[in-house]
């Protein structure tokens, strides 16, 4: 496969674990909409569930697909009624579209609309292509001291930030966030500029605690360590615990580990649907459970949060891969070899971060 500018070539899902390259219909710019030249696109643990077993959650791939969704790029023309963005402008895309007239988008729960069309969940495609389109209400103009990378991480980002904000999480919060992956870290990384006083980080993983410990974290255990709640309850009472890895024993832990009147955010997605947890011993202590899919009107605060320097995603982009090189990004990011965190493919010819 030659990339070319003339064609559209993007990356094409047809079986489990085998891409194909082939070219897609060039995007033209509709009204309220821009096409944009795409940068670089970060691996999301969905689109490995995609690529590796065909579904996420209860998503099902039932035809081909292009994956990705964490994108930034250029914009190449726009369309009619399009005022704050114009050719040449760098952007990051917020992936999902909401119907905008159904009661959850009336109210403000678009992350909620039962008909949004989100970038690389079946049957709609993602950002693994040369050029998309895309309504210009959820493209965010990029800072200039603002890298690519950077306005790919906006999308995991502002799971964070949703999470954090539903959580309530302040200057006076003690944090559990079980699950040291992407989403964990960036938890960790928005708990602290909301001003958190203590973050601790859970995982079976040694090297993902190593970076939560560089990234600043209060403290890490290894999650089957046998006295975890114990060492836990030592750092003081956990006001709140984000739980991102989607793991039954994880949402156990947080139960048991998040002082009376507290808040659980369930995150990851990971595990089974069905889960067995202490359920009564949730209600004895009144803790207040909540679900986080997705986000809402968090792309501007992650992008400040970013572009202000109050949080470094930097560290987070372990891997780069070029746009001929999809096959191996997909394995390492499923591996996990080599400390992949985040990896990034960058679609552009001859960039190097």
């Amino acid at each position: 496969m030659t990339v070319t500018e003339d064609k559209n070539w993007a990356m094409v899902l047809h079986e489990l674990r085998s891409f194909k390259y082939e070219t897609v219909p060039m995007p033209v710019a509709g009204p309220g909409r821009v096409a944009i030249r795409v940068h670089t696109t970060g691996i999301c643990g969905s689109d490995v569930h995609y690529w590796a077993h065909g579904r996420c959650g209860p998503f099902v791939c039932d035809g081909p697909i292009v994956l990705g969704h964490e994108s930034s790029g250029v914009v190449t023309s726009v369309g009619t009624g399009v005022e704050h963005l114009k050719p040449g402008d760098r952007v990051a895309m917020e992936p999902g579209i909401p119907c905008r007239i159904c009661t959850q988008c009336s109210t403000g729960n678009y992350n909620l609309c039962p008909k949004i069309r989100f970038f690389a969940t079946p049957p709609v495609d993602g950002t693994l292509a040369q050029f998309i389109e895309h309504p210009a209400e959820f493209c965010f103009k990029l800072p200039e001291h603002v890298s690519f990378e950077e306005g790919a991480l906006l999308e995991p980002l502002s799971v964070a930030v949703h999470a954090c904000q539903r959580s309530h999480i302040t200057a006076s919060s003690h944090v559990l966030i079980t699950g040291a992956g992407p989403i964990g870290l960036v938890c960790l990384l928005v708990a602290q500029a909301l001003g958190a006083t203590v973050v601790i980080l859970t995982d079976m993983m040694e090297n993902r605690l190593e970076v939560a410990k560089k990234l600043g974290a209060t403290a890490t255990f290894k999650a089957n360590d046998p006295d975890i709640l114990k060492k836990i309850a030592e750092t003081g009472p956990v006001s709140q615990s984000l739980e991102c890895s989607g793991s039954e024993a994880a949402l156990t832990l947080a139960i048991r580990a998040t002082q009376p009147g507290g808040t659980i955010a369930s995150i990851g997605r990971s595990g089974k649907p069905t889960q067995d947890i202490p359920l009564f011993e949730a209600m004895d202590k009144e803790i207040d459970f909540i679900g986080s899919f997705r986000y809402r009107n968090s792309y501007a605060k992650a992008l400040e949060l970013v572009a202000s320097g109050k949080v470094n995603v930097k560290p987070l982009v372990t891997h780069h891969f070029t746009f001929q090189q999809c096959q191996e990004a997909f394995e390492t990011a499923e591996a996990g070899s080599g400390g992949a965190i985040k990896c990034c493919i960058h679609l552009v010819d001859g960039y190097k971060p």
